[in-house]
């Protein structure tokens, strides 16, 4: 699978859903097709939602999602990424931007939205995703930003539409 289809997997899921905002709905939605691909398809999937993961790893993301969330954690950041990757490609787009990269293996995911496809994999296989058919490219923060996202002037410096709302 690549990434032009897994994007084809979520907007077909999205179509059908009854609510499209609602990310483990859409990673249910999702899920269920890729379930039944090949076991190989549905490892090629993760190390796509893992390169998307880290397509969206951007201080200046993690500064918005603390700000509107009063607060985000690593895993709460991780949380948000995967709901952008489950609104779409677009929404996606539009909160990130490309640079550099350096390698993570990551662990399951805990939310549906993350975990899409782990369930599918042991649908299709009755075992767990293996772990280490798969890495992902953590770019490095862009040190400009780090800073106090709880300082509330900062914030409205870096960040001042969403600091306004």
């Amino acid at each position: 699978m690549d990434t032009g289809q897994f994007w084809q997997l979520i907007h077909d899921a999205r179509g059908q859903v009854a609510d499209p905002t609602d990310p483990e709905a859409v990673a249910a939605g999702a899920g269920g097709p890729l379930a039944g691909q090949s076991p190989e398809r549905i490892v090629a999937a993760q190390q796509v939602l893992w390169d998307l993961m880290a397509a969206s790893y951007r201080a200046p993301l993690w500064a918005a999602a603390h700000l509107i969330n009063g607060g985000c954690s690593g895993d709460g950041f991780d949380y948000v990424r995967g709901w952008l990757i489950t609104q779409g490609r677009e929404v996606l787009g539009r909160a990130v931007r490309p640079c550099g990269v350096r390698r993570h293996r990551p662990g399951p995911g805990v939310r549906g939205d993350l975990a899409i496809v782990w369930d599918a994999h042991l649908t299709a296989t009755g075992e767990e995703l293996p772990g280490d058919v798969f890495t992902i490219s953590y770019p490095d923060l862009d040190p400009a930003w780090r800073f106090d996202f709880g300082d509330p002037a900062e914030m409205a410096r870096r960040l001042p539409a969403l600091s306004a709302l």
